[in-house]
């Protein structure tokens, strides 16, 4: 039996790899091809005639996806988790595990939630994000002008923040002359106002927070093609390529989990083909 060095020597240095002809090339092409071109049918029929093929178990690593929304959740996963649910238009469904900032409220799931399926659905988590950055700066500009507008008239003024925790840029708005509020409806409407936009603007605030890790969070997906479910890798080898967009960026890996004493001649030339045609077809 040979030692895991001995296999890499061989594998690296003394390894003659096979070719695959054109038939072996032209049936991989037409099983790939023949189930349709979404990625999950494209990637699940990879691996699953790669798994047929080397009698070992097919994996794949997916990339993360950014399809318009159907549906998305936030739910509390554990002190400083949270676990994102990402239901796109095209029947694909993402889970996605994200680190939460200290202090946010465990209603910001709930409320975020709710506010994206209620008013985003169609669009992506890119298109979500910039929108409501949109809608954050108009608040801004507008909570501005009125908070202008009533220090202006002596009903309040702007003082530094205490907290700590707080930007310097932050003010605290302090109103004052309550009995002139009593006299000017106008006045009481302002202040009114300038409380709501102030609850908007740090619940998009966390909105915007949520979107951007959602986003980078950990998507990664795994599809088995083989019933051999081998999920230690003690004593295994693993045989990948990877697969690119239509830009030529790399966006997953595809190959062969099994034993040591893989046929390597004949798997890596087969995984290295199945990669390129799963990327020429998903671009």
């Amino acid at each position: 039996m040979p030692t895991e060095r001995g296999l890499r020597l061989f594998v690296d240095g003394l390894l003659e790899i096979g070719d695959l002809n054109p038939s072996e090339r032209a049936a991989i092409e037409t099983r790939i091809a023949g189930t349709g071109h979404g990625l999950e049918d494209v990637l699940t029929q990879a691996t699953a005639m790669l798994s047929g093929l080397s009698h070992c178990a097919g994996l794949v690593v997916a990339p993360k996806q950014d399809s318009a929304l159907k549906h998305i959740e936030f739910v509390s996963a554990a002190p400083g988790k949270a676990l994102v649910v990402i239901v796109g238009e095209d029947g694909t469904v993402e889970n996605r595990l994200i680190d939460t900032p200290s202090g946010l409220p465990g209603s910001v799931f709930s409320e975020a939630s709710n506010y994206l399926n209620a008013r985003l659905r169609g669009r992506t988590l890119d298109t979500a994000k910039r929108e409501i950055a949109e809608e954050l700066e108009s608040e801004r500009a507008e909570l501005d002008a009125l908070t202008a507008k009533i220090v202006a008239e002596g009903l309040a003024t702007l003082a530094e923040p205490s907290d700590s925790n707080r930007s310097a840029e932050e003010k605290v708005l302090i109103v004052r002359g309550a009995s002139h509020l009593l006299d000017s409806v106008e006045a009481q409407t302002d202040i009114e106002r300038i409380r709501t936009l102030f609850d908007d603007i740090e619940r998009k605030n966390d909105l915007i927070r949520l979107l951007e890790l959602a986003k980078k969070g950990d998507g990664v997906r795994i599809f088995i093609g083989s019933e051999n479910r081998l999920f230690s890798l003690s004593g295994s080898s693993i045989v990948a390529a990877p697969y690119a967009d239509a830009k030529g960026k790399i966006v997953g890996v595809i190959g062969v989990l099994g034993p040591t004493r893989l046929n390597y001649a004949r798997i890596i030339p087969m995984v290295d083909y199945t990669a390129k045609v799963v990327g020429r077809l998903l671009a």
